[in-house]
């Protein structure tokens, strides 16, 4: 090897190794910042409770708890008047709040007149947020004084006028499983196409302008902002299921088709140059074996190529949980608690930019998200190197 080529093999060396520190030490920083901020957020509440909190108002029947008096230690601040035990804490956004540690069994707020709903009876619960209590002879006591003022306030009170308080909130419930049901319909609209799609090209088109001009509309649509593909949506598909009665607006469905769309060159590229790289040899010894050639394309080309078909569909999978631009038009940008696929609600990246635009930002529970996605982006290319490696390993007979 001459001196020239030397220099120029250490030179594109460099090059690789700064592209890839650089992008290696990005990606340490992003994930160190998400980690900071929003790793204390994580708990098995975030996952499971409602975004949004459900309010109640009530006043207790009576003045005072008998036998309020308690020995134990609880946490927080107990008011032996009226048996309720408060402490701050933090909801799953992040922001400060007076939660109920303890409530006495002859507590009057077990017992308290809705004063929304006069007919009806509210009682408050261990873990509820109590957000004011107001009084007829003192001011309120509100939740920037901590629980301490709380009940001292309520301890030198005569009666409470009323008592708001609400569940916890916070979570991504609905977020989380508006995402699981746009991933299961959008690769069942996908897939299918794709693959077949895939399959032509590779295997059965002839080789002629027209399908090279096909193949380069594909390549183009790949590099096509994701958020054109949303105006696609919102005239085309959201359009489409109005008139068939399928929804009053943004929905799942359109947001189903748009994802759909969006994967589609994905799905065709990637299944298309997998199917390419199955040896001929295969091809010709099933030939040779008498079966024809789609027996061929079903029975050895399409087994032998299922790692590469399952890296498409993990990457598109990977591409749904992380697209936002194009779903915020046809999905919409509500968080919803109670998901249904003819209504708009938010994924988990949209959810992120929903708690980004509200003043101020919630930095923290947006971290927490980009955290969880994160976290299901390396399980995915894991799972997918994973079982890639077990079919190959089967399909060699090394079982």
């Amino acid at each position: 090897m001459g001196k020239p080529q030397k220099v120029k093999d250490i030179f594109m060396k460099t090059i690789t190794y700064l592209g890839s520190g650089f992008s290696l030490l990005f990606l340490t920083i992003t994930m160190i910042f998400i980690f900071s901020n929003g790793f204390g957020l994580i708990s098995f509440g975030l996952f499971t409770g409602d975004y949004h909190a459900k309010y109640y108002a009530g006043r207790p029947a009576s003045v005072e708890c008998e036998g309020c008096e308690v020995t134990d230690e609880l946490k927080g601040y107990y008011s032996s008047v009226y048996g309720i035990a408060l402490y701050d804490d933090f909801d799953r956004a992040g922001n400060v709040v007076i939660k109920v540690s303890y409530v006495h069994e002859n507590s009057p707020l077990l017992n308290m007149l809705d004063t929304n709903n006069p007919n009806q009876s509210i009682s408050l619960k261990v873990d509820d947020v109590v957000t004011r209590v107001a009084f007829f002879d003192q001011p309120s006591a509100l939740t920037r004084n901590g629980a301490s003022m709380m009940i001292q306030s309520m301890d030198q009170s005569t009666e409470i006028r009323e008592l708001t308080f609400s569940t916890l909130g916070g979570g991504i419930r609905g977020s989380l499983i508006t995402t699981l049901y746009l991933i299961g319909m959008s690769l069942a609209l996908a897939l299918p196409i794709g693959i077949l799609t895939a399959i032509y090209f590779s295997e059965f088109a002839p080789v002629n302008r027209l399908t090279n001009l096909l193949r380069s509309f594909i390549e183009t649509l790949t590099g096509v902002p994701s958020i054109i593909y949303g105006l696609l949506g919102i005239t085309l598909f959201i359009p489409i299921t109005v008139r068939l009665n399928l929804s009053q607006g943004a929905n799942l469905f359109a947001g189903a088709m748009t994802m759909a769309v969006i994967l589609l060159p994905v799905v065709i590229r990637t299944t298309e140059e997998t199917l390419k790289s199955i040896p001929n040899s295969y091809r010709h010894a099933s030939l040779a074996l008498g079966a024809n050639y789609t027996q061929t394309v079903k029975k050895v080309v399409l087994p032998n190529a299922l790692p590469g078909i399952m890296t498409a569909t993990f990457l598109a999978v990977g591409r749904i949980i992380g697209e936002s631009a194009a779903l915020i038009f046809v999905l919409g940008t509500a968080v919803k608690d109670t998901v249904r696929v003819n209504e708009s609600s938010t994924t988990l990246a949209v959810h992120i930019w929903t708690v980004m635009t509200d003043e101020p930002s919630n930095i923290e529970l947006a971290s927490s998200i980009a955290f969880i996605i994160l976290i299901i982006v390396l399980i995915l290319n894991i799972g997918v190197k994973y079982m890639s490696y077990l079919i190959n390993k089967k399909l060699r007979g090394v079982v």
